[in-house]
């Protein structure tokens, strides 16, 4: 048992840089001494609190270093529909007048800024989500393993979603310094005053942003936690299976 507790989480120290299909081969060495434990435990309640524990911070490990990895990178979210930072809501209300007057590429350009200070924040979400995980109790892990779909989410948007805002929005906030629109928009906002917030604008631009980019990242999140629950090759090793696979009985 102690053998199969300390591969496992060596499996989950792993760094962000390795690919998860590297994941999967680093927990194949783990798979035969998992075996050898047996696989005869049908129940939750069947399992050791080191089995549960153990499967259930080395699948979370490997789902936020794959959410992770995905929005961190050039493209991250500009690439991907469905994490894409949109525009704020007044620029969307004028965006088709804007385009008719042939400033088109000045909106693309402030669009892709906002998406750009995004992905060049995501990255220091490692380390949060690695602490996250190593704080979890057992109590923790019996709730999230028994809970919904989304249930290890939650716990990281109760547990992370502070300190993630405070290590974004420096990021952000220099990231947006850099491209001049992003600037002229703050300018124009604030200089609009109250008539800008009757339309719905903020001047905080970089809050509007760290917001976005943390609603896509616990979105990325939650689909990993969720194909990992529900598909088995997904898990990785014979301990996950076994500890999921309980835990769906």
């Amino acid at each position: 048992m102690r053998r199969l507790t300390v591969a496992i989480f060596a499996v989950a120290l792993l760094p962000l840089s390795v690919a998860a299909s590297k994941w999967t081969d680093a927990l194949g060495a783990v798979q035969q001494a998992a075996t050898q434990q047996g696989a005869g435990s049908t129940s939750l309640s069947a399992l050791s609190n080191t089995d549960i524990a153990a499967g259930l911070k080395a699948a979370l490990a490997q789902g936020t270093r794959t959410a992770v990895a995905n929005l961190g990178r050039s493209d991250g979210f500009w690439g991907n529909a469905a994490a894409r930072i949109p525009l704020p809501k007044p620029i969307r209300k004028i965006e088709g007048m804007v385009r008719g007057v042939g400033m088109g590429g000045q909106i693309d350009a402030f669009h892709l800024s906002l998406n750009r200070a995004a992905e060049q924040a995501v990255p220091v979400a490692a380390d949060v989500f690695a602490t996250a995980v190593q704080k979890l109790t057992l109590d923790d892990v019996r709730g999230i393993l028994q809970g919904p779909n989304d249930a290890a989410t939650q716990y990281f948007r109760r547990t992370t979603t502070e300190t993630l805002t405070a290590r974004f929005r420096p990021l952000v906030t220099k990231a947006t310094a850099n491209v001049g629109v992003a600037q002229q928009y703050k300018q124009l906002v604030a200089s609009a005053g109250p008539f800008a917030a009757s339309l719905g604008a903020s001047s905080d631009l970089d809050g509007y942003v760290t917001q976005k980019a943390l609603d896509s990242l616990f979105m990325q999140v939650a689909a990993e936690e969720a194909r990992i629950r529900q598909n088995p090759a997904a898990r990785g090793s014979e301990i996950l299976q076994r500890v999921f696979g309980a835990a769906n009985k």
